[in-house]
């Protein structure tokens, strides 16, 4: 068996389990304050890393502030808008409309990287993923129980990784710079762009802490924006990025099973249905490699 399969596991059970622990995180801190430990204690965790690996930090300016951009698009603003939207939808549909990432990647591309050329294949992935989004939603009876604010909150995550994903192909990959410094960077900015709003904007805690809260909200830190972003690099770096982007296609199943086991979360018969279809859009939309420079 591959060595990267043994990294690829814990990644995938790491990112799959986020969506629990961030349910678990708002029961001590605001949506925003979940944001900003996650990016703070995963900063915490990759500078630990980047010590023990001896890796040096960026040297210019110009490379912070494009890893500021792409850790706002990446991080600040996605693990905000999750967190606000599972005040009031269930992690389930979270991690389902977190599969979309995908089709909101080819929509950026076909948007604004227009240099970048796509297969027929994969505008009929992105058709038949956003049908996929409507079935999951149950577009035919509304938002059912779910806030409008929420559904919109989620999409607007996914957009932002979408946006996200070209932009650090096109401005960090070329940069050159170690994996783990980049991804540190990211966070770290992230932590200070969220730091302001969250102490401005209400209470630093709701609740008293308790173990699995607390506990919840270092291991999304720690965890799921530290040490999962360090192996996914090393995946990357071993598989490839075909076979490390899988992972979004293993999120919605561990997140269904720790929200009905643990959570006590409904399902309901069109969100796995939507969600099939939408698994399969994504998968159509990396059939082939998404980005192609085209030769000057």
């Amino acid at each position: 068996m591959p060595s990267w399969v043994y990294k690829f596991i814990p990644m995938a059970l790491i990112w799959g389990s986020s969506f629990l622990f961030i349910e678990l995180s708002l029961e001590l801190t605001t949506a925003l304050g979940v944001a900003f430990w996650r990016t703070a204690l995963g900063a915490a965790a990759m500078a630990i890393i980047m010590a023990f690996l001896k890796v040096k930090l960026p040297k210019q300016v110009k490379q912070w502030l494009h890893l500021w951009v792409a850790g706002i698009l990446m991080s600040a603003l996605p693990f905000s808008l999750y967190a606000y939207a599972q005040q009031s939808t269930t992690s389930i549909l979270a991690a389902i409309i977190n599969a979309t990432t995908p089709l909101f990647t080819l929509l950026a591309i076909l948007a604004i990287f227009k240099a970048q050329k796509q297969t027929g294949i994969a505008v009929i992935g992105l058709l038949i993923g956003l049908v996929g989004v409507g079935i999951t939603l149950g577009v035919w009876q509304g938002f059912g129980d779910n806030d409008p604010m929420a559904i919109a909150a989620l999409l607007l995550a996914s957009i932002s990784y979408g946006l996200g994903t070209p932009y650090l192909r096109k401005f960090i990959t070329p940069m050159e710079l170690p994996a783990t410094s980049t991804a540190m960077v990211q966070v770290f900015t992230s932590a200070v762009t969220l730091l302001p709003l969250y102490l401005l904007t209400g209470p630093l805690f709701v609740a008293a802490p308790r173990f699995e809260t607390v506990g919840a909200l270092v291991l999304l830190g720690v965890l799921g924006s530290g040490v999962a972003y360090w192996l996914y690099h090393q995946i990357v770096a071993e598989a490839g990025s075909t076979v490390s982007s899988t992972v979004t296609y293993t999120n919605p199943v561990i997140a269904t099973f720790w929200g009905i086991s643990l959570l006590g979360e409904p399902l309901h018969w069109y969100e796995p249905a939507g969600g099939i279809l939408v698994l399969l859009g994504a998968y159509l939309t990396q059939a082939k490699p998404l980005f192609r420079v085209r030769k000057s």
